[in-house]
């Protein structure tokens, strides 16, 4: 079959089409024949080497963390879903840029009527951000929440999502100020400039500080993060896109300011509680089909780009979501 790898570490040029053999689902996995694959973070984290050197089939690794398309093929006792049905899934293996890919049973769920190509954007955005949100940050209604890498993929849902939940204000913050105009159409009450945020966010809040703080960003903004919480606010941590070397709390000062720094990584959550994963795959994909979330078409690109998507989303000149075509499948 068809599929984009990498047989070495580096920059989005190493990203080629290449021809590996068609999986084949065992116990308890669905076989899936892939008509979008989505783009994410930890994909350019892969291709960059950031999760060792490429082992797969002939030495490449064939990046894709999340799909959509149809059921191909059952493995042994599977019971759901069954051949022929529109799915969307989450491959924590990677392996989603390819024609067929093959994910566990825990992972897939009907898209109940959304269309393919939204859906490949769901499995692993939208259990992160529902993660991040409601598991380890512990959102509740009235709070306000600051969302960094506010227009990205995760950081896009998490807003809708926040709002849907109670949030009373959600701010977000973004590398430049030309993409602050995206406000509005993302749900949010404003944007501010990452480098500039902590006095805006203390102006917006009359000094009181937000609740809550979803930071894949790292660094000086992890720290600074921090300083902008309300009395028993917290900082949930779920990446590191700039690449900053790793810092240490101090856990007094968390104690005497009434502060929490708390992580999410899905990868964890896929390994030991699958079924999480699987619950807020189906929530999204419900929420999203109904209209219970406002859903944000994605920017749809034929995978033979898929070297100049690495290469736009590892600049940050992204916004929302993107997803790859596969074959016989139409890119926007």
């Amino acid at each position: 079959m068809r599929a984009y790898g990498f047989k070495s570490n580096g920059g989005p040029e190493v990203l080629e089409e290449i021809q590996v053999p068609t999986p084949r689902p065992g116990p308890g996995q669905v076989l899936i024949e892939v008509a979008y694959a989505g783009v994410n973070f930890a994909e350019v984290q892969h291709r960059r080497g950031e999760f060792g050197e490429p082992d797969g089939p002939g030495g490449y690794d064939v990046p894709g963390l999340e799909v959509s398309g149809t059921v191909a093929a059952l493995g042994s006792g599977v019971t759901g879903p069954v051949v022929g049905e529109q799915v969307a899934a989450y491959l924590p293996a990677f392996g989603g840029y390819a024609e067929f890919a093959v994910a566990d049973a825990d992972f897939v769920r009907p898209v109940g009527g959304l269309p393919l190509a939204d859906a490949a954007g769901v499995p692993c955005v939208y259990p992160t951000a529902y993660g991040v949100l409601m598991d380890a940050g512990r959102l509740r209604a009235g709070e306000t929440v600051l969302i960094h890498a506010a227009v990205g993929g995760v950081g896009s849902a998490a807003a809708r999502i926040a709002r849907a939940y109670g949030a009373a204000r959600v701010f977000g913050t973004v590398g430049t100020g030309s993409k602050a105009q995206l406000a509005a159409g993302l749900g949010y009450d404003a944007l501010f400039v990452r480098d500039e945020f902590e006095d805006a966010v203390r102006e917006a809040t009359v000094g009181r500080g937000v609740d809550l703080v979803l930071d894949p960003v790292g660094g000086p903004v992890r720290r600074a993060g921090l300083e902008v919480l309300a009395p028993f606010g917290r900082v949930v941590t779920y990446g590191d896109l700039g690449r900053h070397t790793d810092w240490t709390a101090d856990v007094w000062d968390l104690w005497k300011n009434n502060r929490t720094l708390a992580g999410y990584n899905i990868g964890d959550v896929a390994r030991r509680s699958p079924a999480t994963i699987g619950e807020y795959l189906s929530t999204a994909l419900s929420a999203l089909a109904s209209g219970a979330l406002a859903r944000v078409p994605p920017t749809v690109v034929s995978s033979s780009d898929v070297v100049e998507v690495h290469r736009r989303h590892e600049a940050g000149r992204t916004h929302g979501k993107t997803v790859l075509a596969l074959a016989g499948h139409t890119a926007g």
